[in-house]
C-alpha cells in the first residue's frame, strides 16, 4: 500500500486506478529477434527478389551455359564443324557424333556447338551498341528537352515506322561483305528508337524527384546530375528492354541467316544449319531440330531473364 501511494503522488488526478507495483507487471518474453541493420536499397531489395525467383536462376543457369558454349567451344567438342565427308552424308547418330551427319557430311553436334559463337557475339554486339546509342540519346532528350528532345523525338519515330527485317534484308543484299559486324551496325540502327524512348520516360520521371532539386540547390552542374543521380535511378527499365531485345537479336540474325541474306556460308551459323535441316525435313530427317532446339533455349533464356528483371525491377509489378 505504502509503495502505490508513492507512485500515485506523480500521477494525474483520476489515474490512480492505473497504477501498479513493479511486481504486478507480468512480463511476456518472446523469441523474435529484431535484427539491427542498414535498410535495403532499390537495387538490395530487387537482388533480393531476383535470387528467390526460380525463373530467374533457371535463365541465368541458361545463359551462362550458352555463354560458354560460345565462348570456349573447344571444352564441349574434338570436332571440326566444317570438317564434312560426302561418305557419311545423313549418317545416323553415334557414340563419337551425337546428334549424326547432316547432308554435306558434317558433325551436325560440333556445329551447333560452334553455332552459339555467332549467335551470341551477334547478339550481344547489336544490344551493346543498340543500348548506347539508344540510352545515350533518350536520357539526353528526356533531361535537357526543349529542341534536343524534339529532333531525337522525330527521329526516333521514322526509324521506329521502318520494318527491321524488312530493312535488314535490303541492306545486307546490298552490302558487299556480310559480316558480323555489319549485322550488328543493321540490327542497332533500326532498333534504338524502343530502348530511347524507354530511357527518355525513366529520365523524365527521375529529374523530378527530390534529390535532383537539392543537387541543384548544392551547384552540381546538370551533366554530373544527370549522370551521378537521374540515370542510376532511371536504369532500370532500359535493363529489362535491353535484356528482351538480346534474345530478338539472336532470332533476327538466325531469320536472316535461315533467308540467306544474313552471314556468309563460312560462318557456322544455327539459322543457316536451320535452313540446311528443313530441305530434309520431308525425307524425315530430323537434323533441322537440333540447331533449331538450341536456338529456341537460348532466346527462351533471355527473354526469361527480362520477365525477371521486369518483376524485380519495376515497383509497380512487385508483390
Amino acid at each position: 500500500m505504502t509503495e502505490i501511494a508513492e507512485s500515485q503522488r506523480f500521477t494525474r488526478p483520476g489515474q490512480e486506478r492505473w497504477v501498479a507495483p513493479p511486481e504486478a507487471v507480468e512480463v511476456v518474453t518472446t523469441d523474435r529477434v529484431v535484427v539491427q541493420g542498414t535498410p535495403a536499397g532499390f537495387w538490395g531489395s530487387a537482388w533480393r527478389q531476383l535470387r528467390r525467383k526460380p525463373l530467374f536462376l533457371v535463365s541465368v543457369a541458361i545463359i551462362l551455359l550458352v555463354v560458354l558454349v560460345a565462348a570456349f567451344p573447344s571444352l564441349f567438342t574434338g570436332q571440326d564443324p566444317r570438317f564434312c565427308m560426302v561418305d557419311n552424308s545423313l549418317g545416323s547418330p553415334s557414340r563419337e557424333h551425337w546428334f549424326g551427319y547432316d547432308l554435306q557430311g558434317c558433325d551436325i553436334y560440333a556445329r551447333t556447338i560452334y553455332g552459339a559463337r555467332a549467335s551470341v557475339l551477334t547478339g550481344i554486339g547489336a544490344t551493346l551498341l543498340f543500348l548506347f546509342v539508344g540510352g545515350t540519346l533518350g536520357a539526353l532528350a528526356g533531361f535537357y528537352g526543349g529542341l534536343l528532345d524534339s529532333i531525337v523525338s522525330r527521329v526516333s519515330e521514322i526509324v521506329y515506322a521502318i520494318p527491321l527485317m524488312l530493312a535488314a534484308i535490303v541492306i545486307m543484299q546490298l552490302a558487299g561483305h556480310r559480316t558480323i559486324w555489319v549485322v550488328i551496325a543493321i540490327l542497332a540502327a533500326f532498333t534504338w528508337p524502343q530502348v530511347a524512348r524507354t530511357a527518355r520516360a525513366a529520365v523524365i520521371a527521375a529529374k523530378g524527384n527530390d534529390y535532383v532539386l537539392a543537387a541543384t540547390a548544392l551547384g552540381v552542374s546538370r551533366f554530373r546530375i544527370l549522370v551521378r543521380h537521374v540515370v542510376p535511378n532511371a536504369i532500370g527499365p532500359v535493363i529489362v528492354v535491353t535484356t528482351i531485345s538480346l534474345g530478338v537479336f539472336i532470332v533476327t540474325e538466325a531469320t536472316l541467316s535461315f533467308l540467306g541474306v544474313g552471314l556468309p556460308s563460312t560462318v557456322v551459323s544455327w539459322g543457316a544449319d536451320i535452313a540446311a535441316g528443313q530441305r530434309q525435313l520431308r525425307a524425315g530427317s530430323l537434323i533441322l531440330f537440333y540447331p533449331a532446339t538450341a536456338l529456341a533455349l537460348t532466346v527462351l533464356g533471355f527473354i526469361m531473364l527480362g520477365d525477371a528483371l521486369r518483376d524485380a525491377l519495376d515497383p509497380k509489378e512487385r508483390r
